[in-house]
């Protein structure tokens, strides 16, 4: 699938507002309204689109990539870019993973060469932990808030050129 990177607009902003993914997934179903649109209007977040014009996901980086209550628990200590991502639900659980997030870490390693990348996934969430492992990411620190579990990884070597292609 050829991907491209393009700003978020109102009307990317608005479909993702819209997605509504089957449990458990529905963890990740976004509550429409003004302060979350405002919120993926803010800069912060691209839209990842094929090549046909289909909204495949976006991903966002930075403190919008964190759980705040994170913070309180050293999750997020420097020296890591922290990166959110999401993909648009009739895209997921078909082997689409390792492509989307491998075109996300690709491009932001086309701009940063140096900075580690951290993530953030609920603990919950084996799917995408068994995707971020397989392209180098470790598990690094856990916390909670409220009743959901939530874990950092951070990728420690950039293995997904041999899992790719192996």
């Amino acid at each position: 699938m050829n991907l491209t990177v393009k700003e978020m607009n109102n009307d990317y902003a608005n479909e993702i507002l819209h997605w509504s993914y089957p449990p458990p997934y529905d963890f990740y179903n976004i509550k429409y309204n003004e302060e979350a649109l405002l919120e993926l209007l803010d800069g912060s977040y691209l839209a990842i689109v094929s090549k046909e014009g289909l909204l495949i996901g976006y991903f966002c980086t930075g403190k919008t990539a964190q759980v705040p209550i994170g913070s309180q628990f050293g999750a997020y200590l420097g020296g890591y870019l922290d990166i959110g991502i999401g993909m648009a639900p009739l895209m997921t659980g078909k082997g689409n993973g390792t492509m989307f997030f491998q075109f996300i870490l690709d491009y932001l390693r086309s701009i940063d060469q140096t900075t580690p990348f951290r993530l953030t996934v609920a603990k919950f969430n084996q799917r995408a932990i068994r995707l971020y492992e397989k392209l180098g990411f470790e598990q690094n620190c856990e916390f909670q808030r409220g009743t959901s579990s939530f874990a950092t990884m951070i990728q420690k070597s950039n293995k997904n050129e041999k899992t790719l292609h192996s």
